[in-house]
């Protein structure tokens, strides 16, 4: 996993070998990312600290960019009656464009997102922008499906909805609109975004990108369209405006359940608390760095970030020390406590979820540390804290570098636990183990949208493992990692008697 920007956190060792090319080329990029993020800030001045009161008048409109959302949804609008009559040649032509845009431009949003948000890994983010760019699906995804026989032929075809709107957050602000943007787009679609206010400047640079390689590619303008202010009454305007067929909403409980009040047929990608289970069998050295890459990754505010280990207790001091040689701090118990004190605002009683302090999430594994004096250089890119099974950490989505360890006397305790902490989420879960039944067990359990099995849990999203990606998660509606099939109308044709030609 190296080679994708997520590193160790090893401190360097005394005599190092010369550096590969590919290390230069990152070196070189994570400076040009850097450069490119102090231009951002330089040129958006206090709008970086009070985001959320961004006036129209400070980005300038078009590109895609509306002054409202009615203005916004007539657009998109507009856009996709032309669109539709493009043809397929064209749409796989402007999704290349996309592509090639975000290959382009992908590092450079990676860093604006993290100063603009104050969260997260900007490093990271840039391997979230170039996952989602080459494995979100495209108009592949909708290869028509026939079937003949003595009674004719039957052809089932999938057809766009017209204008899909989007709710993004602020964790994944970036990657979250370019796989969108492809799927939507990919499916013959429109799409109106409603992105996190917390990420607005960002945001919408990254919409201005994707009109401008669409309107090159020769597609129309407008074919993705939102406003420079997002607010939540905003996204109440997406939610029920009436040229908006379908919702899909990347996000917490709260917007995710109203969008399922509406009317409009909803795909909603909610939260997770995903637990990483490891057993008496398990390679540990190898799960401990693999809940080591996972749970720091992007500072863990991404959803599929294990959130919990949970170890049979035969090898939890092993799989310990493991994470603590791949760059893991260790806290002591006095430092547990104060730092409770720290990430929590509220604890709640024993087996429930407390309350975060939302100003820590998605910081450095240092700043967090920092808070109760504790120092370390930034290489330290999680905090593991052994804890009771009833302690708040476990049952919280707590979306930082901070990892609970419980535990357990055996691994039917373990993936007992695993279901309960989750909450019944049914988002994404993890065992380390080589025992097939094991494995079998608890996926069937968990029965989640993502189950990985000896990787970390961001292999589960394509990096690192096989398959396609997507940053929206259909838990809730239960379509799981969503691609340009569920924002198409599946449509049959039957010619009854003819056809048939074999």
């Amino acid at each position: 996993m190296a080679r994708s920007g997520i590193t160790k956190g090893r401190r360097p060792a005394l005599s190092k070998p010369p550096l590969t090319e590919s290390e230069i080329r990152s070196i070189i990029d994570r400076v040009k990312g850097r450069v490119a993020a102090a231009e951002f800030a330089h040129r958006a001045g206090p709008a970086l600290q009070a985001s959320d009161e961004l006036a129209v008048s400070e980005i300038e409109l078009g590109d895609g960019i509306h002054g409202s959302i009615d203005e916004a949804v007539s657009a998109a609008r507009q856009a996709f009656t032309t669109y539709q009559e493009m043809g397929l040649e064209r749409r796989k032509t402007i999704v290349d464009a996309m592509r090639a845009a975000m290959l382009r431009e992908g590092e450079r949003l990676a860093y604006m997102a993290a100063e603009e948000t104050g969260i997260g890994r900007a490093e990271d983010k840039v391997v979230k922008n170039r996952l989602v760019t080459t494995k979100t699906p495209g108009p592949e995804d909708l290869e028509p499906h026939v079937v003949t026989g003595d009674s004719g032929m039957m052809i089932t075809e999938f057809a766009p909805y017209g204008v899909i709107g989007s709710l993004t957050p602020t964790t994944n602000p970036t990657s979250t609109i370019i796989n969108n943007s492809i799927s939507i787009v990919s499916a013959g679609n429109a799409a109106t975004f409603n992105v996190h206010p917390n990420a607005a400047l960002v945001s919408v640079e990254n919409i201005k990108l994707l009109n401008r390689a669409i309107v090159a590619a020769g597609g129309p303008a407008n074919l993705i369209t939102s406003t420079p202010k997002p607010t939540i009454e905003s996204a109440r305007e997406v939610m029920h405006h009436p040229d908006i067929r379908v919702l899909l909403v990347t996000g917490g409980e709260g917007v995710v359940k109203e969008a399922l009040k509406t009317s409009k047929k909803a795909i909603t990608a909610g939260p997770g608390n995903p637990p990483a289970v490891v057993d008496q069998t398990a390679d540990v050295e190898a799960a401990g760095r693999d809940i080591y890459l996972g749970a720091s990754f992007d500072n863990n505010v991404i959803c599929t970030d294990e959130k919990t280990t949970i170890v049979v207790d035969s090898v939890a001091d092993r799989l310990v020390q493991a994470m603590v040689a791949n760059g893991a701090y260790r806290l002591k118990d006095h430092e547990l406590k104060r730092l409770e004190r720290v990430i929590f605002r509220e604890m709640g009683p024993d087996n429930k979820p407390g309350m975060i302090n939302p100003a820590l999430i998605g910081k450095s594994a240092q700043r967090i540390l920092s808070e109760i004096g504790v120092a370390v250089d930034d290489e330290v890119r999680l905090i593991v804290a052994e804890v009771p099974r009833e302690h708040n950490l476990v049952w919280t989505e707590q979306m930082m570098p901070v990892m609970p360890v419980v535990r357990v006397h055996n691994v039917h305790d373990a993936i007992d636990l695993a279901v309960k902490s989750e909450h019944g989420f049914r988002h994404t879960a993890s065992i380390h183990s080589t025992n097939v039944e094991t494995i079998t067990r608890m996926a069937r359990a968990m029965n989640c949208s993502i189950f990985v099995a000896n990787g970390s849990n961001f292999s589960g999203l394509g990096e690192g493992g096989e398959g396609f990606t997507s940053f929206s998660i259909a838990t809730p509606t239960g379509e799981g990692l969503t691609r340009p099939r569920h924002f198409s109308r599946v449509r049959r044709v039957s010619v009854v008697g003819a056809l048939r030609i074999v």
